[in-house]
């Protein structure tokens, strides 16, 4: 059930069609836009399977053996933190910045299982499908990701109202084998290094939708199936020392084209039926499992952007200064409350039949502060380091030449490392915090839970407001206008 890096890599040889710079990619685990990236995903693997790590990451599946716990379905708070332990140690390796690494989509699958009734009560047999599916995913140690955004094209029109009714991806036709997809879909962040996709809409759809109301999962590598990659970052990193994450952890995004692909039938788990194309996310934990998962990702981002923030006002000198240190303990404000956030949506969770849930509007809250909060968190960054984030050597070759690394030890100085661990620190903080790569992820962080006014209606919906409009009210009754004008005859007379 648990695969070692190696066999998830040898499973992503499979013929996939990814396209980038113009051309086929051929084997993805080999070419320089993703190779690496493919060995950080291998190297998750690893670390699950490893012997060490095995109570840490795995639990139990009764006559099965060890699964992830990337696939697990807490009962209690207990296992729900077990779980939230899990997925940080992951994290940790990547610090973060593999933002669709196989435990974001697996946990959206897993609060769908959760709600399962939710699908028995819309069709006995696409629920047959999920928990058929789910069972696959776990025992094949499937890394997915999912596409559930449409192409945007023009945003004033529904996707059936565009002009090119095939641009979104939906149903074209349908026969007893299953349905034929035809159009777009995105985001497909870490699908090249993915196995399989879940490809659904998490947008509101509306009355003459329905072809684009589906929801099923599909290998990468299904006929017809045609990756886009964007440009990658991983490719144009020259270094490993100029370019730590962006060379390592670039985990890709792309856009999906399906030219008539094949569903079979128990891939198919909502089929054209917009109200149970946003229940299996809303009615289901699935929306708010995956957005957990998300939260506890950029808990550890987090740390670590606060772990950097510290090294580069020691290598500057300045950390004893006021107005640094004032600086500081902002950040530091900062990154305590997106970690109280995460402990406070396990604390304040309930039971959903046998299963354990988040707090829905914790997690709602979170992610409103969050978006604004990762932009402002690097731009303070960016103000703490200076001009030394730009005034670094062009590349490692520098140091090849005896007199340009004589120059390098003599104008990179600083009072807490070596001219060496200066520049090996700022050119990690730039790959970060100021990079093309840095700039996705500021990006990604602002926009991955959908925008703004998304999350904060979200947040709306689940907030109590009785609870407090209780008050209100009765403090409001607690008093009236007839009574303070009988009090205000009374003393006058």
């Amino acid at each position: 059930m648990l695969k070692t890096g190696s066999q998830h890599i040898e499973t992503l040889r499979d013929g996939r069609q990814v396209f980038i710079n113009g051309q086929l990619a051929g084997d993805v685990t080999v070419h320089p836009a993703f190779r690496q990236t493919i060995q950080s995903v291998g190297h998750l693997y690893d670390f699950q399977n490893a012997e060490q790590n095995r109570s840490l990451m795995t639990y139990e599946v009764d006559g099965l053996g060890p699964a992830s716990r990337i696939w697990q379905m807490p009962g209690n708070y207990a296992e729900l933190v077990e779980r939230r332990r899990a997925l940080e140690a992951w994290a940790t390796l990547h610090c973060g910045f593999l933002g669709r690494a196989p435990d974001h989509v697996a946990s959206c699958l897993a609060g769908m299982l959760m709600g399962i009734e939710v699908f028995q009560t819309y069709d006995p047999k696409r629920a047959a499908a999920l928990v058929d599916y789910y069972r696959y995913a776990r025992e094949s140690d499937l890394y997915l990701t999912y596409v559930i955004i449409n192409p945007q094209a023009d945003r004033s029109k529904s996707a059936s109202q565009q002009q090119d009714r095939t641009l979104t991806a939906g149903v074209v036709d349908q026969d007893g084998e299953g349905l034929t997809i035809r159009g777009a879909k995105m985001l497909a962040t870490g699908g090249i290094m993915a196995n399989e996709v879940l490809v659904t809409c998490i947008q509101p759809l509306l009355e003459g939708d329905e072809p684009y109301a589906v929801s099923f999962a599909i290998p990468m590598n299904a006929s017809g199936l045609k990756i886009m990659s964007r440009k990658s970052y991983e490719e144009h990193a020259t270094s490993v020392f100029d370019n730590p994450l962006a060379s390592r952890f670039d985990e890709n995004d792309a856009i999906l084209y399906f030219d008539d692909v094949k569903v079979p039938w128990d891939r198919v788990f909502v089929n054209q039926d917009i109200r149970m194309c946003q229940q299996q996310f809303h009615a289901t934990p699935a929306h708010v499992l995956q957005n957990y998962q998300a939260q506890v990702r950029l808990m550890v981002k987090m740390r670590f952007l606060l772990g950097l923030a510290h090294r580069i006002a020691e290598a500057n000198g300045i950390v004893n200064f006021p107005q640094v240190r004032e600086t500081l303990g902002t950040l530091a404000a900062q990154g305590a409350m997106v970690d109280a956030l995460v402990h406070a949506m396990e604390i304040k969770g309930r039971n959903r039949g046998s299963y354990f849930v988040p707090d829905t509007h914790t997690l709602y809250s979170a992610q409103v502060l969050t978006q604004k909060l990762y932009p402002d968190f690097i731009s303070s960054l960016r103000e703490l380091a200076g001009g030394g984030l730009i005034m670094l050597p062009s590349g490692v070759d520098d140091y090849a030449d005896p007199m340009l690394k004589t120059l390098i030890e003599k104008t990179q100085q600083s009072p807490a490392t070596s001219a060496e661990g200066r520049v090996k620190l700022f050119k990690l903080a730039w790959d970060a915090i100021g990079s093309e790569f840095a700039s996705r992820h500021t990006q990604y962080e602002m926009f991955y839970a959908g925008a703004n006014f998304v999350t904060r209606n979200h947040s709306y919906r689940t907030c109590d407001w009785h609870s407090g409009t209780r008050m209100v009210d009765r403090l409001l009754d607690s008093y009236s206008l007839e009574s303070e004008l009988q009090a205000h005859k009374a003393v006058a007379a």
